[in-house]
């Protein structure tokens, strides 16, 4: 202190035992009181410092505070003045100071080593004497150094927290114990578009409003805001959807300080992507069951009819067979007769049709609970558990599908072949049984068609046959047992043979199969190739010598509609020719009609080529199918063989057969020579003469013989016409 009298005891104490640096300033700036505290806080000594600027212990920018304070609380003293009883009171007591006081201010303070730290500075105003004396001001100083770490931790705790509420995707809003908007995060502004304006003006209703509108179901909203704070304990997870398409998920909790509510916290998150995901997800889940399900009727079901398919049938066939003993199960397979024309002639589209409708007529013959199904192509099954008629079922279908039909404005009778087989006292499995109808099916087209057979045990003998005969033809080709028969055709004009037909035949254990029986087993079983083959190449190397002498004979071979699908057929036919030295043009291909309704434009390429080089082609079996005289036209054809049904018609020569006029007529008038086949009457061959029949073919000439009689047989064939000319023509030709 400066001296003994100032302060008082009592004052120094005080002043000496407080822990902030205290100092006595007077107006001029000078230091005029210190206690310890500021020795400590500053470094310097009592002696230092009284008498000394004020200004040394502030650091560069706080300096000039003092004079600005000094001002401002002799300003506020002189702004109101003390009641004079109040002053003399003060008078007595001695000097008082505070008669006004500012609150704490920031500074920097400079302690004697040069270091500064922060302070607290807190000013008032002291007056000397009762009679205005000079005034000094009591200044406190307050170290607040330590509070640095904790503002700074505090600061960057705020600036993670910060960080972490604009770096979420979620938008955030805060709402107050007052229920008002007390904060939010960027991504809640971007998120829901309020303009910042907006959220300046402090309004939450018009804010409120502003959500609201983008809301498909605003009043769900507001009800669950209000559910909310009237519990401010509960939460909620629920979902937003926008009017523009989009969809927030809404979390709300409430904002807890010592287990008291003081708020609640909104976050909102945009999962638009999400659920379209999620619904594309779905949706492929929906479409990928709807396809299993597709899938798994494509498995049990004809796409074509709507019947069950052959593992539907399978599957119901071996469960009733599993049944209780003593149950009637039957089966009865049918397939349409010479669908395959159908589809030939009319298109597949037709035979499609056709095939749809057998499958509605096949379902109203049955019972409900029956089983249909359609194993492929034009093949049907039905399935009969504990039927007591199924004879009478089979009647039943068969009368069905003999009543006509129009498909594409042509009318079809459809007619089919079925075998019915039943389970008997001798234990069958599933195979067994429907192979025992499809040996009766086979019965039935044998048999004549359009009709149903029961199984017998008979039948398969007739499929034993029909086994070992294939199996022996095999044996034959293999073994060249396959040899060539020659018939000659004599020329209604010259009255000469010009013409040979090579027709195989079959010797077997001594006797001769009939064609009729083996080639439709050579063409069941592709052999028929070989067996062609076989005949062209031996028929042209038999009758060259004969063929050389007269380059108007022709020798024809019969051609199955088998060989024709094999691409190379028109030019194994050109080979043989040139190795074996006949000329194409003394060649002739007979083919049936059917060959010309097989959906192959190859097979009319290759007759067309061989025509080109010369060869002619010869319609066999003519009238049996299902051709026309119109579409002859567009054939590649030269001759048309009338087959011997048409022939077998003339008994006297005097019947009348338009049918038959009208087929030799309207070849000829398109162009094409006429065979009749089947000749065995003087009275035909006169009546076909009347007819300008082109050539005759038939036992009334010559049968069929092997190649070393066939001279005598041209003779005997030569002979044969003259006689019924009245002419003799002799010798060998």
């Amino acid at each position: 202190m400066t001296d003994s009298s100032y302060p008082p005891p009592a004052v120094e104490a005080v002043l000496e035992s407080s822990p902030d640096a205290l100092l006595v300033i007077s107006e001029d700036g000078t230091i005029r009181l210190v206690n310890a505290a500021t020795e400590r806080m500053f470094g310097y000594t009592r002696e230092e410092l009284v008498g000394q600027d004020h200004r040394m212990l502030l650091a560069e920018g706080f300096r000039s505070g003092f004079h600005r304070l000094f001002f401002a609380l002799r300003k506020e003293a002189d702004a109101g003045p003390v009641a004079e009883s109040d002053a003399e009171s003060e008078a007595d007591a001695g000097p008082d100071p505070a008669t006004s006081s500012l609150p704490p201010a920031e500074a920097y303070g400079v302690r004697r080593d040069g270091t500064e730290f922060q302070g607290e500075v807190a000013c008032s105003l002291l007056v000397q004497d009762s009679d205005g004396a000079p005034m000094s001001m009591a200044v406190a100083v307050r170290d607040t150094s330590h509070r640095l770490a904790a503002d700074a931790g505090l600061r960057e705790a705020l600036s993670l927290l910060s960080a972490t509420l604009e770096s979420t995707a979620d938008g955030i809003l805060v709402v107050g114990g007052d229920s008002r908007i007390a904060g939010v995060n960027n991504q809640f502004i971007s998120m829901w578009g309020v303009p910042r304006e907006l959220l300046a003006t402090q309004d939450d209703e018009a804010v409120m409003g502003f959500v609201l509108d983008q809301l498909v179901d605003p009043a769900q909203f507001v009800e669950k805001i209000t559910a909310l704070y009237a519990d401010p304990d509960a939460e909620s997870h629920d979902v937003l959807d926008f009017r523009d398409g989009r969809t927030f998920e809404r979390y709300s909790r409430p904002q807890k300080v010592a287990d008291r509510v003081v708020g609640r916290v909104w976050s909102f998150r945009d999962v638009t992507p999400a659920r379209i995901a999620q619904d594309r997800i779905t949706q492929a889940l929906a479409d990928l069951a709807e396809q299993a399900a597709q899938l798994k009727a494509l498995a049990f079901q004809d796409p074509l009819t709507g019947l069950s398919n052959r593992q539907l049938f399978n599957d119901h066939l071996e469960a009733a067979l599993r049944g209780p003993c003593g149950t009637a199960v039957d089966v009865l397979l049918l397939d349409l007769d010479d669908f395959k024309e159908v589809n030939d002639i009319l298109g597949h589209h037709a035979g499609d049709q056709l095939l749809i409708e057998v499958g509605r007529r096949l379902r109203e013959c049955v019972r409900p609970n029956d089983v249909v199904a359609r194993l492929g192509g034009d093949e049907f099954v039905v399935l009969l558990v504990g039927s007591l008629a199924p004879d009478a079922v089979a009647d039943r279908i068969v009368a069905s599908l003999r009543v006509p039909l129009w498909i594409d404005g042509t009318m079809l009778r459809p007619s089919l072949s079925l075998g019915l087989a039943s389970i008997s006292e001798d234990a069958v499995d599933a195979s067994e049984l429907l192979r025992r109808a499809d040996i009766a099916m086979y019965a039935a087209k044998t048999a004549g068609k359009n009709r149903y057979l029961r199984f017998r045990p008979a039948m398969m003998k007739s499929l034993v046959e029909r086994t070992e005969l294939e199996a022996g033809l095999r044996l034959a080709v293999d073994a060249g047992q396959i040899t060539v028969h020659y018939q000659p055709i004599v020329s209604a004009r010259s009255g000469v043979v010009v013409k040979v037909e090579a027709l195989a035949r079959w010797e077997r254990d001594g006797g001769t199969v009939p064609p009729a029986q083996f080639i439709p087993a050579a063409e069941r079983s592709g052999l028929i190739v070989e067996i062609g083959t076989e005949v062209l190449l031996r028929a042209c190397t038999e009758l060259k010598p004969w063929l050389a002498e007269d380059s108007e004979r022709a020798l024809a071979i019969n051609v199955s509609g088998v060989q024709l699908q094999h691409g190379d057929f028109a030019e194994l036919l050109m080979a043989v020719a040139r190795n074996t030295g006949v000329e194409p043009r003394q060649l002739v291909v007979e083919v049936t009609e059917s060959v010309f309704f097989v959906d192959d434009c190859h097979v009319i390429q290759q007759l067309s080529a061989l025509r080109n080089a010369g060869v002619r082609v010869a319609l066999d079996d003519f009238g049996t199918g299902f051709s026309s005289l119109g579409r002859l036209q567009g054939l590649p054809v030269d001759t048309l063989k009338i087959d011997q049904s048409f022939t077998s018609m003339i008994h006297t020569g005097d019947e009348k057969l338009p049918i038959l006029s009208c087929m030799i007529a309207m070849a000829h008038g398109l162009g094409l020579t006429v065979t009749a086949e089947g000749v065995e009457t003087a009275a035909q061959v006169a009546y076909l003469m009347k007819l300008d029949c082109d050539s005759l073919q038939g036992f009334l000439f010559s049968r069929p013989t092997a190649g070393p009689g066939l001279r005598s047989a041209i003779a005997r064939s030569n002979d044969a016409f003259a006689a019924l000319r009245g002419e003799r023509v002799s010798g060998p030709r």
